[in-house]
């Protein structure tokens, strides 16, 4: 496999960090971003980070043309794909949005790769591709039954790459099932900058110690759960970025001679939950400050628990999370503290 690997959405919150790792690790980026709900200078970050260049096209990964030029200019063996969009609540009220952006936007880009016979692509999926957990923790074969149009649009762009894997036999894929994102680079540079309100607990606990938001409301306090909070399996960014790397690793070994492409679908996790008090505790004591929090009433929708069995991963791409909860903590208060209005300050 050559070193030039193309990158959609390579501007946002897991793409950048992922970005930054490629770059350090000698890979050659072309980053394709139309910076929707991201920001350019993240990519002027990176490129101080690492010492290195990047190449940048902005574009809309709906654009095959655009997609076409990108993958012939890079030169590119092998695509990551993070355009998209990610919030469960605004798929609800947008449905036609997203399977627009997510599903019909990964169908451009598999046309595209085609064109261009790029047979190597390592998706950007999400746990929500599960929906309500049958057991714990989830394991890959659980029955897929997301219950939301965004974990619909996942699931679907995992079914087509399935399908395309089982029409080529040179095409070589993978898809990695996040669980909750967190944390920033260490260097407080680059970490997540959600537009408006935050949708996810971490970012919107950091808007509160700096003073944004008055207060954190924690959804429910009478779950099953050791102190009646959700629990969630958070995973550093920079844990979750590598584990791009070695999915590329993976799928560069020679194949067997089997006639068949490759699939993995692999969890993307820690394997262990924590609390949604546990994690404001941790936060607390990572920035010195209040947090002021309030019980509400749970939301419809939410479930009690759920985290990864990361074992999968562990053995196909030899790759295990290592970051602690307070250095998720710790990063995310540094990137907060000097970015108080994210990448729009500069």
């Amino acid at each position: 496999m050559s070193t030039s690997i193309l990158v959609t959405g390579g501007a946002g919150y897991i793409g950048s960090h992922t970005v930054l790792e490629l770059l350090s690790a000698g890979y050659e980026v072309t980053v394709v971003d139309n910076f929707c709900n991201s920001h350019p200078e993240a990519l002027n970050r990176i490129e101080h980070l690492s010492g290195r260049s990047l190449r940048r096209i902005e574009a809309d990964v709906r654009d095959t043309s655009a997609l076409v030029n990108a993958l012939r200019i890079s030169n590119a063996s092998a695509v990551i794909h993070f355009a998209g969009l990610k919030a469960v609540g605004e798929s609800v009220l947008q449905p036609q949005r997203y399977y627009d952006n997510n599903v019909v936007g990964s169908l451009r880009l598999l046309e595209a790769m085609a064109q261009c016979e790029v047979k190597t692509l390592v998706f950007s999926s999400s746990a929500t591709v599960y929906g309500s957990p049958l057991s714990l923790p989830y394991r890959e074969d659980h029955p897929l039954a997301p219950t939301s149009p965004y974990g619909h649009s996942k699931s679907m762009v995992e079914q087509v790459m399935r399908d395309t894997v089982a029409s080529d036999a040179a095409c070589r894929f993978a898809t990695l099932r996040y669980f909750n994102p967190v944390g920033a680079h260490s260097s407080g540079l680059i970490g997540e900058d959600p537009q408006g309100v935050p949708n996810n607990l971490l970012p919107f606990v950091a808007q509160v110690a700096i003073g944004k938001r008055e207060h954190l409301n924690i959804w429910g306090a009478d779950y099953d759960t050791p102190d009646g909070t959700g629990v969630r399996d958070y995973i550093h960014v920079v844990d979750l970025a590598l584990a791009h790397l070695r999915a590329l690793d993976a799928l560069a070994i020679p194949p067997s001679k089997t006639g068949k492409g490759q699939y993995l679908a692999l969890n993307i996790g820690t394997g262990k939950g924590y609390s949604v008090l546990e994690v404001l505790a941790a936060f607390r004591e990572a920035s010195g400050m209040p947090i002021p929090s309030r019980i509400q009433a749970r939301r419809p929708g939410d479930i009690a628990s759920y985290y990864a069995d990361p074992a999968k991963a562990k053995t196909h791409l030899g790759w295990v999370a290592t970051r602690s909860l307070v250095e998720m903590c710790a990063d995310t208060w540094r990137w907060q503290k000097g970015n108080p209005d994210g990448y729009q300050q500069r």
